[in-house]
């Protein structure tokens, strides 16, 4: 069984800056992809950003030149630093794992956690 929890989200002036964590904990040995998604109300849920534990980054155009991701492979931990914040970036995002190597030898996917709210308003 593997846990993500995510932290960082909040309200922001548009402009401004918020640094989103995602920790993933359980019987882990390795995590291939790791990634942050959002959910804006209404809509469907979107890609942001993703990265292999390689270090080979992946991002949606609206976020490009304005989000990084990055992750520390020995926490099992990502971030999600999100810079020059818009009105639409608003959306709870949401902490995902793919390819989840577990210390039983077993390969499992597609976990996520449970979301934060991020609001960008004046």
């Amino acid at each position: 069984q593997v846990q993500l929890v995510e932290s960082g989200g909040g309200l922001v002036q548009p402009g401004g800056s918020l640094r989103l964590s995602c920790a993933a904990s359980g019987s882990i040995f390795s995590i291939d992809a790791m990634g942050w998604y959002r959910q804006a109300p209404g809509k469907q849920r979107d890609l942001v950003a993703t990265i292999t534990s390689g270090g080979s980054t992946n991002y949606a155009d609206s976020v490009k030149g304005r989000f990084t991701i990055s992750r520390d492979n020995a926490k099992n931990t990502v971030y999600l630093q999100m810079d020059s914040l818009k009105p639409e970036d608003t959306a709870v995002y949401y902490c995902n794992a793919d390819g989840v190597l577990t210390i039983m030898g077993r390969v499992e996917y597609d976990y996520w956690g449970q979301g934060t709210q991020v609001t960008v308003s004046s």
